[in-house]
């Protein structure tokens, strides 16, 4: 579909080609990576409104030239105030749309913090894109235009949200203007407060711009609005948020280090799932034969089961992941595998009976929320980050231009649940950006959007690129497929047993050779981003280059230079 990007300065890949554009804009006047990769994720929250929100989450990883490793759990927490049990004993164990999913916003934290930590630039030198592209508007897009069509009538049950995204009391279409005015404003006051302080220095500055959305009238807006709506988030839960840093988890597969963020989000099922493909082997298989999608598939099945019965908020859940990430838990998960036979759902626990529900539910459309973006720079920073949130889960706060975080969506109303919810705790996030350093000094941050698709493509786009020796945009590009044998991250968190997708461009001898081990097949139209988009930026100092592509099942591009 293109050609892998070559370059030998610094390169981006970011899920929308003026977010791209403006990231690069950012490393040709002197920032790093940091800067362009905070000015990308702030520009998607505009570009990508169906998909990621200015208020939304921001998980982020940085690896510094010097060498050292961070994570930002840009991922906020639920309301102090918030009921336990309130899902279970009033919605009989459903989350309705709308204000009560809603956790404390972590993006505008996130992205402040990597800033100040590791960045150059201000807080406005970086948004100053964003700004425009929201205040200026845009040409609405292909998968945008469909987005907008796919949820008109989520966006006509709050007159906020039918204000802002159907001006013309209906959808936005493809080619169409679209405008922001509130949240360029919203964006703009953050930094003029940080104007206003910066004369005591570039820190000062910044810390202003983020006390203007956390403890300035922009989080007394966002209160005042939660309270007229039903909600629970509060001034307070604003005031006293702050992104954690936590530490990488860091896994050794091949002559790789796979480093991903922890199991607050889903992030450690890609290092377990390289981990079974080493343990089970790959000798004498071919790229997407019938052999080689099934074996990846079964190993998939493992990780999400992992995933369903151990997964939560470490500070609140014992996930145990040092045993899930262990060589003997890993030889069981791949003992359980039977290369002539598909398992009819994921494996059971292996450690204690479970009695997490598991019923079937009928095949529908899967969420596809989040954004991604990574950067390398010319001093050996690298940046990956997964900005997300749907702006139709629930309102729009009037004047302010933005969806408080709605992903409390993916925390099962069921408190006994380890993603179950609790006040305080974190939602299990889909969103996981990641990084690739290879022994010979080789770094590669990558990541997806796509919910649950999103460790299944990264995983593929791995293997296409390390084990059968694709270039980056070829890996990118091949035709892909994703087990749905476990339950979906997202309310209503729907299950399908056995049902494994594919894109239409594999041969139906590869679908029927498929079916006839036991898998249910979903076709689904070539390039289809329910398959994910992977964006990725190689470094290799044994060339000088770097090499960069971006995922055409979605308007995403890379520069490099």
């Amino acid at each position: 579909m293109r050609p892998t990007l070559y370059g030998s300065r610094h390169a981006v890949s970011a899920g929308h080609y003026l977010a791209s554009a403006a990231a690069f804009s950012i490393l040709e006047s002197g920032g790093n990576a940091i800067d362009a990769g905070c000015c990308a994720g702030i520009a998607l929250a505009v570009l990508h409104p169906d998909e990621v929100n200015f208020a939304g989450v921001a998980p982020i990883m940085i690896r510094t030239g010097a060498g050292k490793i961070v994570t930002i759990a840009g991922l906020g927490y639920w309301p102090k105030t918030f009921p336990k049990d309130l899902f279970m004993r009033e919605y009989n164990g459903t989350q309705p749309l709308g204000v009560l999913r809603t956790v404390v916003p972590a993006a505008p934290d996130a992205w402040i913090t990597a800033l100040r930590d590791f960045g150059t630039m201000s807080f406005g030198d970086v948004a100053a894109a964003a700004i425009r592209f929201a205040k200026e508007g845009f040409g609405v897009g292909e998968f945008l235009a469909n987005e907008f069509a796919k949820h008109e009538e989520d966006y006509r049950r709050w007159p906020s949200n039918a204000k802002l995204f159907q001006p013309q009391g209906r959808a936005v279409k493809l080619n169409e203007r679209f405008v922001q005015t509130d949240l360029a404003a919203t964006i703009q006051y953050m930094v003029d407060e940080e104007r206003a302080a910066a004369t005591n220095g570039r820190v000062a500055g910044l810390e202003a711009a983020r006390a203007a959305f956390y403890a300035g009238d922009i989080a007394v807006k966002i209160a005042e609005h939660q309270k007229e709506e039903g909600g629970y988030l509060s001034f307070e839960d604003m005031a006293n948020f702050h992104a954690r840093y936590e530490e990488p988890v860091i896994t050794r597969w091949r002559d790789f280090q796979i480093i991903t963020c922890g199991p607050w989000c889903q992030g450690p099922m890609l290092a377990q799932a390289l981990l079974m493909v080493e343990r089970a082997g790959l000798d004498n298989l071919k790229h997407n034969e019938p052999a080689y999608i099934h074996l990846i598939t079964e190993i998939l099945k493992g990780a999400f089961a992992d995933r369903e019965y151990h997964y939560g908020d470490p500070l609140f859940v014992d996930v145990g992941l040092e045993t899930l990430l262990s060589a003997e838990h890993v030889e069981k998960r791949v003992r359980g595998i039977d290369r002539t036979v598909a398992m009819p759902d994921m494996p059971p626990n292996l450690y204690h009976n479970s009695d997490i529900p598991l019923a079937a539910t009928t095949p529908s459309e899967r969420d596809p929320d989040t954004s991604y973006l990574c950067v390398v720079d010319r001093w050996g920073n690298a940046f990956s980050a997964t900005p997300s949130d749907a702006s139709w889960r629930a309102p729009v706060v009037p004047g302010l231009g933005i969806v408080p975080s709605g992903r409390g969506t993916q925390s099962r109303p069921d408190p006994n649940h380890p993603s179950g919810v609790a006040p305080g705790k974190r939602p299990r996030l889909t969103p996981n950006p990641a990084i690739l350093l290879r022994d010979d000094g080789s770094v590669m941050p990558f990541g997806a959007p796509g919910g649950d698709s999103q460790v299944q493509a990264m995983l593929q786009v791995v293997l296409n690129a390390f084990h059968f020796e694709m270039d980056i945009q070829e890996a990118i590009d091949a035709p892909r497929f994703i087990s749905m044998s476990f339950p979906n991250s997202f309310a209503p968190y729907n299950h399908y047993p056995g049902l494994l997708g594919l894109e239409d461009r594999f041969p139906s001898s590869t679908t029927n050779e498929l079916a006839a081990l036991g898998h249910k097949i979903e076709k689904f139209p070539a390039y289809s981003r329910r398959l994910a988009s992977v964006e990725a930026v190689l470094y290799q100092p044994t060339t000088g280059f770097f090499r960069s592509g971006a995922d055409p099942r979605q308007p995403a591009y890379a520069i490099t230079i």
